[in-house]
């Protein structure tokens, strides 16, 4: 879409990332959406652009908490970090780029001035727009977040408690649903892309391992949203909808939860890149974020603000909502601080084309997400030379590099580049539509070269042969344009154009541009 007034200043322009519509469904990369089945395809757009905004926490040496959890299972966890989330603390913020908002069918200025809490004359001056008669559905405005009411300070929870990284390593989700003895530890549902049985801890963690999101976050939501976790019989209305997203298509826990660990991963990942700054509350204001409040504070906030009208959303983000409920199920979740989850001068693996030299496939997919909308846009797609429409390939993906295969499943190879056997805990390389005949079992220790399986439509949602490709560390996705630490393959390093699925692979002068069938302009030869 286009903004219809050239004169908004440049100086407003570069404080944004515009994004457009980039919904085409290709032949040969990921389908988008979310399939009736649960599963989830990878769709829609985020614009994951801009300055890293850090947040300091101060570290105390390592300790061992124990958590007892009634009433029978322990889990011991290895953990380091602050004792409070230091509430009053504001760190140094970036500038904070202004809210965007297109216009919708029925709209006014006056209507979009009331709902972002700012006089009609400060909207219109702002936009520098001089009749009030001209408003088109679609067109761009700008909201000054400097006019907008600051949301809390409280620190809900540290970043490494958003992400499935290190401080989970020692996390047994079964033992500890189980261990509680609510409604959740005797659930079991039908996937229905899969047609696997899966208790509730399994779905969990299946949830956990798809989105890399903290499944102690996930149970915390759970019981605070629905009480599953502690009360063998909850209330009726939550059996359908455990965490309240009333909507066709999105009964029952694993596509509930698919879709709360996407919009989790939506918030951290925008703010982490400086791109999301307001938080909507459900039929009230719309809020800055308070100046020093992390990406997985803020995740959690507009998550919440998706759920919680303003008063019970105000109880759901203090001391007394969401944190207390996490307190009394895992303890402090700042004791799990892991700090920095990224850190500085980390050093970037160099992978090769994951196919056999001389092979030429295709660029298909430029940075987009890594699992489902809400993540990072760590994935690139590539596919194989073979007509094969949506069949497995005879082609062969190989390792990029070495490492140890940690999880082989439904079309997903995760490979452990530090060889720990973790995947939540350094550089993991995450390899997608692979399909279960030749695909390399777990333990399997790789060298780069060595094949990994075959290119296919298996897992998630695929509308032709492909595979998906894409990094993680220490459980946060990576973008795959993030020039701190480029994806390089062969040399060649990844670029975004701020659009879902266009990008190209540059080396030098060399240019190759991201698109969604088979030719010269994205010809990729293995040399």
């Amino acid at each position: 879409m286009t903004n219809t007034q050239p004169s908004l200043p440049i100086r407003k322009w570069l404080a944004l990332v515009i994004p457009a519509c980039a919904l085409f469904f290709s032949t040969l990369a990921c389908a988008r959406g979310v399939g009736p089945d649960g599963n989830v395809e990878l769709r829609g757009r985020v614009t994951l652009v801009g300055p890293t905004v850090q947040v300091e926490e101060d570290v105390t040496p390592p300790a061992v908490v124990e958590i007892i959890v009634p009433p029978t299972a322990v889990v011991t966890v290895e953990v380091a970090g602050t004792p409070t989330p230091n509430p009053s603390e504001a760190d140094a913020s970036s500038d904070v780029p202004d809210q965007v908002y297109f216009i919708e069918p029925g709209d006014t200025y006056a209507i979009i001035a009331e709902r972002f809490s700012i006089p009609v004359e400060t909207l219109l001056s702002y936009n520098e727009i001089s009749d009030e008669a001209l408003l088109y559905a679609g067109e761009m405005l700008l909201i000054p977040n400097d006019v907008l009411p600051a949301g809390p300070t409280f620190k809900l929870i540290p970043d490494s408690e958003l992400v499935y990284g290190p401080a989970t390593v020692n996390f047994d989700v079964e033992r500890t649903v189980n261990g509680y003895g609510g409604y959740l530890a005797t659930f079991t549902e039908i996937d229905q892309g899969t047609g696997e049985v899966r208790t509730g801890g399994q779905i969990v963690q299946v949830v956990a391992n798809r989105y890399s999101v903290n499944p102690r976050l996930l149970l915390a939501i759970i019981e605070y949203q629905s009480g599953w976790l502690t009360n063998p019989t909850p209330a009726e209305e939550t059996l359908t909808y455990p965490l309240g997203q009333v909507e066709a298509g999105r009964e029952g826990l694993l596509r509930q939860l698919s879709y709360a660990a996407n919009q989790l991963n939506f918030g951290y990942y925008n703010h982490y890149y400086d791109q999301l700054n307001t938080i909507n509350v459900l039929n009230g204001p719309v809020l800055t974020v308070a100046d020093g409040v992390n990406p997985g504070t803020v995740a959690l906030q507009r998550y919440l603000g998706l759920y919680y009208e303003e008063d019970a959303w105000q109880l759901a983000t203090s001391g007394d909502g969401v944190y207390r409920t996490y307190s009394q199920l895992f303890g402090n979740p700042f004791s799990y601080t892991v700090d920095p989850l990224i850190p500085d001068g980390l050093g970037v693996p160099s992978l090769t084309f994951p196919w056999t030299v001389g092979e030429t496939w295709f660029f298909t997919g430029g940075p987009h997400g890594g699992w489902d909308t809400g993540s990072a846009w760590g994935s690139v797609d590539f596919a194989p030379p073979s007509q094969v429409g949506c069949s497995i390939a005879p082609e062969w993906v190989l390792a990029a590099i070495d490492g140890v295969v940690v999880r082989s499943e439904e079309g997903a190879v995760m490979q452990d580049l530090d060889s720990d056997g973790n995947e939540q805990t350094g550089w993991v390389l995450f390899y997608m539509h692979i399909d279960a005949e030749g695909r390399v079992p777990v333990g399997t220790m790789l060298n780069q070269g060595d094949r990994v399986g075959h290119p296919s439509c298996e897992g998630g949602f695929s509308s032709g042969t492909h595979l998906h490709f894409a990094r993680k560390y220490n459980g946060m996705w990576i973008r795959a344009d993030d020039g701190r630490l480029p994806f390089n393959l062969n040399g060649y390093q990844l670029t975004s154009t701020g659009n879902e699925y266009d990008g190209y692979l540059v080396q030098g002068e060399e240019s190759i541009e991201a698109w969604n069938g088979r030719g010269e302009i994205n010809a990729v030869i293995r040399r």
